[in-house]
């Protein structure tokens, strides 16, 4: 019997269930894959639950420390797209100061990281949050870019051409969400596949213009391949 999950780090994740291996090896690894997506799925809606509770219950420097993590980092992100998405609404109901606010309350939250981050933290909790930090860095940069060139239409390509995820039913009988990832016209169903406590590259305007260009290959039924640099920086 299987309780839950180790990642190569170290990371222990708790199965929503106790999972038997039964049968050939062939069919018990099939559910076990399933068994995984399936706690992933639930561990991110409680997540999103809790994170839309940052400003009244835990603050998020301190949320994350109860979900691994793959979906601390995730529930963040889907965080980020649904309140840039509620500033421009405010901006196109009047309100002028919407998306300075927000860029404030990104702020706010990374310098409270950062302040975590220069304690005595064990070494699983410090790379969970330099992670979630080097993605906020550039999100921060999107909003401020936003600010700086007054972009009121959320239509804009300049947000559109933004790796963004939501939380939406699959259909319409479905009692629970599931993570979708969209950029321009193209969207797929998150796959919960786990991953472990892993670092992030920082993102920069090149790697914005990769997951651009292949997700548009994806789009078109393309073959996509990422080959490594023998020479240069890191993520070029």
């Amino acid at each position: 019997d299987l309780k839950g999950m180790w990642s190569k780090e170290g990371e222990y994740v708790l199965f929503t269930g106790i999972f038997t291996c039964n049968g050939a090896v062939e069919n018990y690894l099939c559910d076990l894959e399933r068994t995984m997506q399936t706690t992933l799925k639930d561990v991110l809606e409680a997540a999103k639950t809790t994170a839309d509770n940052w400003d009244i219950d835990k603050k998020r420097h301190e949320w994350l420390e109860d979900y691994c993590a793959q979906i601390a980092l995730l529930a963040t992100q889907v965080l980020w797209t649904e309140e840039t998405t509620r500033a421009f609404d405010e901006l196109e109901g009047g309100s002028e100061t919407a998306m300075k606010d927000y860029l404030h309350t990104i702020r706010n939250r990374i310098g409270h990281l950062i302040e975590r981050v220069r304690t005595d933290l064990g070494g699983d909790l410090r790379v969970k949050i330099i992670t979630i930090i080097t993605i906020d860095v550039h999100e921060r940069d999107v909003v401020d870019n936003f600010v700086l060139k007054k972009i009121q239409d959320q239509q804009l390509f300049v947000w559109q051409s933004q790796l963004k995820f939501y939380m939406e039913y699959k259909n319409p009988k479905d009692e629970k969400r599931v993570c979708v990832a969209k950029i321009c016209d193209w969207s797929t169903y998150y796959n919960y596949e786990y991953v472990g406590n892993t670092g992030r590259l920082v993102i920069t305007p090149l790697t914005d213009r990769c997951y651009i260009t292949l997700t548009q290959a994806l789009n078109l039924s393309m073959v996509v391949s990422v080959l490594p640099v023998p020479a240069g920086p890191a993520g070029a």
